[in-house]
């Protein structure tokens, strides 16, 4: 397995920063019906109160809210295009990270503070304050050098391990929708 090495990810920086700052195609929406399962689709429903129907956030999610319920902050993860091209090298053979979906976007904190709202087909989703640190699986399956570039000094503002959202208006999003910011 072909895992990148920390050079690698570090050269591959200012390009993985130049990404457009809004407008970008959104691609490989993905449902994760339990864990190390991926369900490739063409649309996902996401609502308000149970994120995508079906996913897992609802029975087990990694983040819950004091009363146990699962926390709406993490109903919905994007990952930068750039980024799974450089870490996912060996598509047959490694999984996909899970990401709800994929766009070729600056999902930066500079670029889309907590609470900014994105168009994503019929849907608004908000961009969470939670940190998606990597897990243990990112780093078994792209190795300890991606897991240790996500949260190196000075990255985690850069959300290189994607962004996490919640679900702000109910719709219906597709291959091919545009993820735009709401002014």
């Amino acid at each position: 397995m072909a895992q990148p090495t920390r050079k690698e990810l570090d050269a591959a920086l200012p390009h993985i920063m130049a990404a457009p700052k809004d407008r970008a195609a959104i691609d490989m929406l993905c449902l994760r019906p339990g864990f190390g399962e991926r369900r490739f689709v063409d649309e996902i429903n996401v609502t308000r109160d149970q994120g995508i129907p079906g996913e897992r956030w609802l029975t087990q999610p990694w983040l819950r809210k004091e009363d146990g319920a699962p926390h709406p902050a993490i109903q919905i993860c994007v990952l930068q295009r750039r980024i799974l091209d450089l870490i996912w090298d060996e598509q047959d053979e490694v999984t996909h990270p899970g990401d709800t979906f994929i766009a070729d976007m600056d999902l930066s904190e500079a670029n889309l503070p907590g609470s900014t709202l994105l168009q994503a087909g019929t849907a608004v989703l908000r961009v969470s304050n939670a940190f998606n640190e990597a897990c243990v699986k990112w780093k078994v399956r792209y190795g300890k050098d991606a897991k240790d570039w996500v949260i190196a000094p000075g990255h985690p503002k850069l959300r290189l391990r994607g962004i996490l959202c919640s679900v702000w208006q109910d719709g219906v999003i597709r291959n091919g929708d545009i993820l735009t910011k709401i002014s």
